[in-house]
């Protein structure tokens, strides 16, 4: 959007002229002005002169007493250089043999405090060692002996009172034979004869194959498969199948 015209002409206002104009200082300026400030020292010091004190040079500074002054000794002609009170003179080889006496006995006795604290500590885990095999009891010497069997006593079988197993006979055998026969497939082939034989053991075995029995050598009708066997085959119990 453009500006309204002003008929009115603005006020003309004299140019602005500059104060002060910066240059370059020529190279003997520096010179000069140096020489202007001597001058100005020469005559500030042309103003004044030099007044002595009297008595000043015989008294001595407020801050310096006098039992705190001392003579130097005196230096011999020969040595024109005299040697500072804080640096101890040089020492001759005696000085050398005791540094070199100190030190060997000071590494002696770090060697000899090392040895008793490794002896310290070997004694303590002997100690200790001998502590805890004091506490530890032996073991019984009856443990080390393999147990002794003992002697089953005459006439018991090691599977239980009444057990069966093949040879035998009896009606015993007959009640067991005719058991196997309500369980199916076990004794297929089987008659009640009262002869433990070998086509019954195989029964025996496969009845306790079949059901899990583990009580009893295999074959062998002892207590735990009589218990099964009585438990399928009573007229109360479970099914033979």
């Amino acid at each position: 959007m453009s500006t309204p015209f002003d008929p009115e002409e603005p006020t003309r206002r004299s140019a602005l002229e500059p104060t002060h104009v910066l240059r370059r200082r020529q190279p003997g300026s520096l010179a000069d002005l140096l020489r202007q400030v001597q001058e100005k020292e020469r005559d500030l010091d042309e103003g004044y002169e030099v007044v002595a004190v009297p008595g000043a040079e015989d008294a001595a500074p407020p801050w310096v007493a006098e039992d705190d002054t001392q003579e130097l000794p005196p230096v011999a002609e020969g040595d024109a250089r005299p040697v500072p009170r804080d640096r101890p003179a040089a020492k001759g080889p005696a000085h050398g043999r005791s540094t070199f006496f100190r030190n060997t006995a000071l590494g002696a006795a770090a060697v000899v405090a090392a040895l008793g604290g490794f002896s310290a500590a070997l004694l303590l885990t002997w100690d200790r060692d001998t502590d805890d095999a004091a506490r530890t009891p032996p073991p019984a010497a009856a443990s080390s002996a393999p147990p002794a069997s003992v002697p089953a006593p005459p006439g018991a079988d090691p599977d239980g009172p009444g057990t069966l197993r093949e040879g035998d006979r009896g009606p015993a055998v007959s009640d067991l034979q005719e058991r196997l026969l309500r369980i199916p497939d076990v004794y297929e082939q089987g008659a009640p004869s009262g002869v433990y034989d070998a086509t019954l053991t195989a029964a025996v075995a496969r009845f306790q194959l079949w059901y899990g029995i583990r009580g009893d050598e295999t074959g062998v009708y002892g207590n735990d498969t009589r218990t099964d066997l009585e438990s399928r085959t009573a007229p109360g119990g479970p099914p033979g199948a």
